[in-house]
């Protein structure tokens, strides 16, 4: 008896063993059946993959590979067959007629195809499961046009005008169809409002043209005229001319808005910081003064006044040359600002403003230090603000030519505010001390460490000033060429400017030739400009272009010069022209995007 059951135990073990074993040798055969397919060598794939349809449990393993060799096959019915017998076997599975309507429509047999497609349609309309795997199996199979339907007929189904606007927006992305894109991203913005910020990045990374966002912007502006109540179309259209720097008719779109909500006018002061920080002063101008004189109470006047001076420092500061009256009336204004508002943290900002007029344009450098002393010495003051002091108060030692002073105040801050923007500004302080003093080594050192700065802006100045010491050191062993140039930037910083023109003249002297020679050119000019002599910076710019155009510098100096006949020497035709010229001769400079606005702004499609 118990060795019957013996027996019979050993049956049944090696009867379970029996489809383990097979599974394995099929997986084999898969897997060798696969590489042959890899490989092109569709005839010995089919015949594996033949043998191995046999067992239906290996059918989602090996079918896309199948239909594919089959399709390719020679024998035209040998595809039919295997899927209608699968479709029979599977009546449920849309994805085996599908790819039975493909085969169809390969062979121009489109009557059998366009009656399959139908049979989808009816099992998928009305379950958003079967939809989205339908649609992706065409998608797939390079079935565009159908995976599109799929989704707009279910869409019809539904009555929902916004559903699948995702999907559908991912595929008129790949057809390339972009108006249809952005129509079904502003869909899903209006079903989804939380994901506002998802569809800017989407729209932000796929419209790069500029007839792209002009297109979005005339489709927003249409939308917001015939529903001006919608928040979400008004926001749209701020943003999208924040990305054009059309920051007065953000402004514009933006003031209605606020009138309608009921505002305290955050959203403005927040346009007129991104027009100051992108140098359209006069945009920044224009908004602070309507919120100071349309709001009332609260902090947003206050800082709307703080932001308003800071907008016209910005301008004096450049518009060449300096004028020193403006200066002086920019200080009363600060002073006046804390006056009526007391010592507080908006006003600690503006007296910190103040001092650096008074050290940097008026020569009053022991008033600047003592206002920066009383700014870190204020109690409960926040400490980013005294930190940002004390790199002021490091500026001014350099200034007075103590840099020991400024050393110290820099490292200061390095530590305080270890791995933070601050730190790192304080860090680029220390490597352009270095930098200053020609001890190159040390800079580099300190500016290797800052190219991995989180900070975008400090991370390229780095990375500029990095470059500039190596690419003119390398074959100049002695660095007395680069020790000279760093003598006349820091003479610049120190606001001696005729000493530092003649400086660089000397040098185009004693180092002809010198790989230094574009960036002195274009050293020159910038001083001449700010010194108010247009026609000299002119020409040095010229000069740098005739033989340093394809340089680095290149696309710097030529802007300078679209910029110096627009904004100063205020020729119109001139400035168009080469505004023109530079997007054909630099397409990929960083500048593209504000010449490309200075020149429309010129011919009267941007009206500010």
């Amino acid at each position: 008896m118990c060795i019957t059951r013996f027996y019979k135990s050993l049956f049944i073990f090696f009867i379970s063993l029996s489809p383990l074993s097979l599974a394995a040798q099929d997986q084999q055969a898969i897997q060798i059946a696969n590489e042959y397919f890899i490989q092109g060598e569709y005839e010995k794939a089919k015949a594996l993959y033949e043998d191995l349809t046999r067992d239906e449990r290996n059918i989602p393993y090996i079918h896309r590979n199948y239909v594919r060799v089959l399709n390719a096959s020679a024998e035209t019915k040998g595809a039919e067959k295997y899927l209608e017998k699968l479709i029979r076997n599977n009546p449920k599975n849309i994805t085996y007629k599908i790819d039975l309507e493909i085969r169809y429509k390969q062979l121009g047999r489109n009557a059998e195809a366009g009656k399959l497609h139908e049979q989808v349609i009816q099992e998928i309309k009305n379950d958003a499961y079967k939809t989205r795997l339908a649609s992706q199996h065409y998608y797939n199979n390079n079935e565009l046009d159908q995976a599109l339907k799929i989704y707009l007929v279910a869409r019809k189904e539904s009555a929902d005008p916004n559903l699948y606007a995702i999907e559908l927006a991912n595929l008129y992305r790949v057809m390339n169809n972009k108006n249809q894109m952005v129509v079904e991203y502003l869909n899903f913005a209006n079903a989804n409002p939380g994901n506002i910020d998802q569809v800017k990045n989407m729209l932000q990374n796929y419209l790069v043209e500029e007839e792209d966002l002009n297109s979005l912007e005339s489709m927003l502006f249409d939308i917001v005229q015939k529903s001006p109540e919608n928040k979400l179309y008004v926001d749209l259209l701020i943003w999208v001319n924040l990305q054009q720097k059309n920051f007065n008719a953000a402004f514009i779109q933006a003031r209605a808005l606020e009138k309608r909500l009921k505002g305290e006018g955050r959203s403005l002061i927040d346009i007129g910081l991104i027009a100051l920080e992108n140098s359209d002063y006069e945009s920044a101008i224009k908004v602070f003064e309507y919120v100071i004189s349309n709001y009332k109470t609260g902090v947003t006047p206050i800082l709307a006044k703080r932001f308003l001076i800071k907008s016209r420092e910005e301008f004096v500061k450049h518009t060449y040359p300096v004028d020193k009256d403006a200066i002086l009336s920019l200080v009363k204004d600060y002073e006046q600002l804390v006056e009526e508002n007391g010592i507080n943290d908006n006003t600690l900002e503006a007296l910190r403003s103040k001092a650096l007029l008074h050290a940097f344009y008026l020569d009053e450098k022991d008033s600047a230090i003592a206002i920066l002393h009383q700014i870190i010495r204020s109690p409960r003051i926040d400490p980013e603000l005294s930190a940002g002091s004390k790199i002021d108060l490091g500026d001014i030692y350099v200034l007075i030519e103590e840099p020991w002073e400024s050393a110290l105040l820099y490292a200061q801050v390095e530590k305080s505010q270890k791995d933070q923007p601050l730190g790192y500004e304080a860090k680029f302080r220390n490597a352009r001390l270095s930098f200053y003093k020609g001890d190159f080594a040390l800079a580099k050192a300190h500016l290797d460490v800052l190219k991995l700065a989180t900070s975008r802006e400090i991370a390229n100045d780095a990375i500029a000033l990095s470059q500039l010491i190596q690419n003119n050191t390398v074959f100049d062993t002695t660095g007395e060429a680069m020790s000279s140039y760093a003598a006349v930037e820091l003479l610049l910083f120190q606001n001696r400017k005729e000493e530092a023109l003649d400086s660089l003249t000397a040098m185009l002297t004693k180092y002809p030739g010198h790989s230094l020679t574009d960036e002195i050119l274009y050293l020159q000019a910038k001083i001449e400009l700010e010194i108010g002599r247009f026609k000299p910076a002119i020409e040095k710019l010229k000069a740098l272009l005739a033989s340093y155009d394809r340089d680095i510098l290149g696309d710097d100096a030529f802007f300078k010069l679209a910029t110096i006949y627009d904004r100063h020497l205020k020729d119109k035709e001139q400035a168009m022209k080469l505004y023109q010229e530079f997007l054909i001769s630099y397409p990929g400079s960083i500048y593209v995007a504000e010449a490309r606005k200075r020149f429309r702004l010129l011919r009267g499609d941007i009206v500010n």
